[in-house]
């Protein structure tokens, strides 16, 4: 177990994940901007790898329940947004499914599932495994 100078656990990523998850950055940076600036191809495109990337992530972390959790959420937060993207391209954002709920609202459905993921993190698993140290190391 690697520890700093403070005994605490220390959180190193292996160079080959952490370059994965910077090139996930500019996927998704580049989605985003497609979908500000309405480039749909752009937009369109940069949804699969952001998407793929995300649970390519959080497959290799799924042994750290604290990274799981969390990367589970943001693969989540990512098919959210990327859903609300396509229902505004694809001018179906302000149609109705039912009473007042639009299919834009649809997202909220991903959107609150990563939030229960993190919920169960935050308030049940982190809180009843208290002992665990989780560490992710250099293999």
């Amino acid at each position: 177990m690697s520890k700093e100078n403070t005994g605490s656990p220390v959180y190193s990523i292996p160079l080959r994940f952490r370059k994965m998850e910077n090139l996930h950055i500019v996927f998704w940076l580049l989605k985003d901007i497609g979908w500000c600036m309405v480039w749909k191809p752009l937009g369109i495109a940069m949804i699969f790898p952001t998407l793929i990337i995300s649970i390519i992530i959080a497959w290799r972390t799924r042994q750290y329940m604290a990274e799981l959790t969390h990367n589970l959420a943001i693969t989540l937060w990512i098919s959210a947004n990327s859903y609300w993207m396509i229902s505004e391209f694809l001018h179906f954002d302000e149609k109705i499914v039912f009473g007042a709920v639009t299919f834009k609202h649809l997202a909220m459905v991903p959107f609150t599932l990563g939030v229960l993921v993190l919920a169960f993190y935050y308030l049940y698993y982190q809180p009843t495994h208290k002992e665990e140290d989780e560490e992710i190391v250099e293999g």
